[in-house]
C-alpha cells in the first residue's frame, strides 16, 4: 500500500516533467510545449523505501507519452543520466526523482507485476481516514507466484520504446502509448480516457 501525502513539491510534478520531456528523444516535444498529466498509478516498493510512479502524459499534438519516475531520499549512485530533478516535498523533504528505466527498484517491482498478474498499489491518505482516489489502474497478465528479485539494469531507448536489459531478463516499455512492443507478457494500464500496454517480458 502507498501512502500518499497531503504535500507541496517544488517543482510540481507536471513542471518536472515539463522540462525533462523535451531533453528525451522519444518525446516529440520542444521547450515550453504544455503537458498534462492524463493517468497515473504506483507500485509498491517491497522495501518501502522507494516511490514507483507510472505517469501518463497527454501532448499538445494529442500523443500519450509514458513517463514512470522514482522518487528517492538520497541520489541513486551510478544513474545521474537518469535524473529528471530534485524536487522539494514538504513533508518528507528533500527528493531525487529518477527516470525509472535506470532504477533497478523499477524494474523489480515491474517484471513482478507483469509475471505474477500483479496490479497496482492501494493508496492510503497519510494522517487522514480513507483511502485515496486512484487516477489509473495496471494490471501483470502472468500466472507465476513470484518473480526473482532484480538488483541490476541497464537502459537504451529508440524512437517510442526503452528496454531495459535486467540480471533476470529484459524489459520493454513503450514510451509512446500505442508504440509497436515484441510479444510477451504484458503490463496494461487504464486511465480516464485510455487503455494500453505499457509494458512486455518479451516471450
Amino acid at each position: 500500500m502507498a501512502v500518499i501525502h497531503q504535500a507541496e513539491l517544488r517543482p510540481s510534478k507536471a513542471e518536472a516533467l515539463a522540462a525533462w520531456l523535451p531533453m528525451q528523444p522519444w518525446s516529440g516535444l520542444s521547450d515550453g510545449d504544455d503537458v498534462t498529466i492524463a493517468g497515473k498509478f504506483r507500485f509498491d516498493d517491497p522495501e518501502g523505501e522507494v516511490g514507483v510512479e507510472t505517469i501518463l502524459v497527454r501532448t499538445p499534438d494529442g500523443r500519450t507519452l509514458h513517463a514512470p519516475l522514482t522518487y528517492r531520499g538520497a541520489p541513486l549512485a551510478g544513474a545521474e543520466d537518469f535524473l529528471v530533478t530534485e524536487m522539494d516535498h514538504s513533508v518528507l523533504g528533500r527528493r531525487w526523482v529518477y527516470d525509472a528505466a535506470g532504477d533497478p527498484v523499477y524494474a523489480d517491482v515491474l517484471r513482478r507485476a507483469i509475471v505474477t498478474g500483479g496490479h497496482e498499489a492501494e493508496l492510503t491518505r497519510d494522517g487522514a481516514p480513507g483511502t485515496w482516489e486512484k487516477e489509473g489502474t495496471a494490471i501483470g497478465s502472468g500466472t507465476a507466484p513470484d518473480s526473482p528479485t532484480v538488483s541490476s539494469v541497464v537502459a537504451r531507448s529508440t524512437d517510442d520504446t526503452t528496454t531495459i536489459d535486467t540480471d533476470h531478463g529484459s524489459l520493454v516499455i513503450a514510451r509512446i502509448v500505442g508504440a509497436d512492443l515484441p510479444s510477451g507478457e504484458t503490463l496494461t494500464g487504464t486511465w480516464s480516457g485510455g487503455s494500453a500496454v505499457l509494458a512486455v517480458l518479451p516471450s
